[in-house]
């Protein structure tokens, strides 16, 4: 189980070993508690390949991503846990993170049907492989629910096939 996993999301990252809690990192700012959008930057999720990096993310309370570009397999895992990852230009990434710093209760928002993010006035065009953003707003994004839900018809394929048996 991944429970109890969001508490050490950047863990390294947060926590000093010897003087506890690192009080410059974003995550450890008060002023964006309860975010529910991560804003990065350039291939974000490098290095952590598996699956817990994205589900403490999920974990910690992020319902999507935004971000100048991901890590392949990053993206993937995030992707099947229902973890929407958007990319856009460097530009438009400095300037919403600067809108929520300088208003950290600026409600964010990402239009999967529009392509968009829009936060305040801002508003800027992001992008995301067609097959995810498909997978995404039909709800069909966790292969293993996919095979459980149909069952009936992959026993029915398999019945069907005279090698398999």
């Amino acid at each position: 189980t991944f429970d109890g996993l969001g508490e050490y999301a950047f863990y390294d990252v947060r926590f000093d070993p010897e003087s506890g809690e690192k009080t410059d990192h974003p995550l450890n700012d008060e002023r964006f508690n309860g975010a529910s959008i991560l804003v990065a930057g350039i291939n974000f999720g490098c290095g952590s390949s598996r699956e817990h990096a994205p589900q403490s993310l999920k974990k910690y309370g992020f319902s999507a991503i935004i971000a100048e570009s991901f890590a392949e397999i990053f993206y993937g895992n995030s992707t099947t846990l229902g973890l929407p990852c958007v990319s856009s230009t460097r530009e438009n990434i400095d300037i919403l993170k600067a809108a929520c710093a300088a208003d950290p209760t600026l409600e964010v928002l990402i239009d999967l049907d529009a392509m968009t993010v829009t936060a305040g006035d801002l508003s800027f065009a992001v992008d995301m492989p067609a097959s995810a953003r498909q997978a995404l707003l039909a709800g069909k994004y966790d292969p293993i629910k996919e095979l459980l839900d149909n069952k009936d018809k992959i026993e029915a394929t398999a019945a069907s096939l005279s090698y398999v048996g």
